[in-house]
């Protein structure tokens, strides 16, 4: 991953080969593109929590911004996501947004976009092998930084055994997530600190796939574990009904990202020790900002690229933060994310 400045431009000639006029924007300044934009959001899934925040945040911020969103969801189905596409762009969209299930797969939704000159922002995940626009998410590798980062430290003084549940491969940011853990946890293995003693990959995200990795590590290497090494919250679900069943949650660490509600109270109750909060309005609010800004051909800086088998693509990369019991407060409550009420009951 190498800085740079970036400049997503859309040039003049693109936006009239598609019915775009020349207006004037506020304070005089010259823009390109509709004065009311309409906007296609592909999602992945509605299936779980925190997209169904990224979607209403998403769609309350473009309309504030005078454009407007139509919303479809996939459920996790790639063909079905392909034709969503579709079908957005034979609604006359001005901009595609899309949430990919599978990074791989969505490349086509690009294409598609493309031959219509349409501009797509890729949102949290990376779509591959095609010329995408722009791509938005948090800084996934740093991510993994911080879930290994919090286990080490916890576990210093000891020979930890740990077990780890990785993402679904056809997400992008599985793959960043484990760099990120690598990075810190090769060096401790090398140490001497740490034993994986069990890991692999979880297809879907889905938290049944979690309880039979963790099954399988147990009846690999016994009940003798420290800590789970979970990709997301959505996983350390998983896990921990498996640590229940074993007697042993609350005394096996556990780590998540998301900071789904039901992580958050499992934080304060102990059977979960941390999960990582991407501010998901800012990411939300941005994407919206982003692709009204696409919709009207207007220039876009980005200070990143990555690497997405075919080009280097413009990105912009948002910071995120651990939660465990002590900052709870200071972060996804204080941000408005989850209530106190809602996390510690009334």
């Amino acid at each position: 991953m190498k800085p740079r400045i970036a400049l997503v431009v859309l040039s003049l000639v693109l936006s009239l080969l598609i019915g775009l006029t020349l207006r004037r924007g506020a304070g005089g300044a010259v823009t390109t593109g509709p004065a009311r934009p309409l906007i296609g959001l592909s999602m992945d899934t509605l299936e779980v929590e925190r997209w169904q925040h990224d979607r209403d945040l998403f769609v309350a911020r473009a309309k504030e911004l005078g454009a407007d969103v139509l919303v479809v969801s996939a459920n996790s189905d790639d063909t079905r996501q392909v034709r969503d596409c579709e079908a957005l762009i034979n609604n006359k969209i001005s901009a595609l947004v899309i949430i990919p299930h599978d990074g791989a797969a969505m490349a086509k939704g690009v294409s598609l976009a493309h031959e219509a000159h349409i501009p797509v922002l890729a949102y949290d995940r990376l779509i591959l092998n095609c010329d995408l626009d722009l791509y938005l998410t948090f800084d996934n590798v740093h991510v993994g930084e911080l879930q290994a980062g919090y286990l080490v430290d916890k576990l210093k003084g000891k020979k930890a055994r740990i077990v780890r549940l990785l993402g679904s491969k056809t997400d992008n940011n599985a793959f960043l997530f484990k760099q990120g853990q690598d990075n810190i946890l090769n060096p401790a293995i090398a140490r001497g600190d740490i034993e994986i003693v069990h890991e692999d990959w979880c297809d879907g995200w889905r938290p049944e796939n979690a309880k039979k990795v963790l099954n399988a590590a147990i009846t690999k290497s016994g009940r003798n574990i420290d800590a789970v090494l979970c990709s997301a919250d959505i996983l350390a679900g998983g896990a921990i009904q498996v640590l229940l069943e074993e007697g042993l949650a609350g005394k096996v660490l556990v780590t998540g990202q998301d900071a789904d509600l039901s992580s958050c109270q499992r934080i304060v109750e102990g059977t979960q020790s941390m999960t990582i909060y991407k501010p998901i309005k800012h990411l939300a609010n941005t994407a919206a900002e982003l692709a009204v800004k696409l919709a009207r051909r207007e220039v876009i800086v980005a200070k990143e690229e990555l690497p997405n088998g075919r080009i280097n693509v413009p990105a912009i990369f948002l910071s995120v933060q651990v939660v465990d019991k002590g900052t709870m407060e200071s972060t996804v409550i204080a941000d408005g994310f989850h209530s106190h009420e809602s996390i510690y009951g009334k």
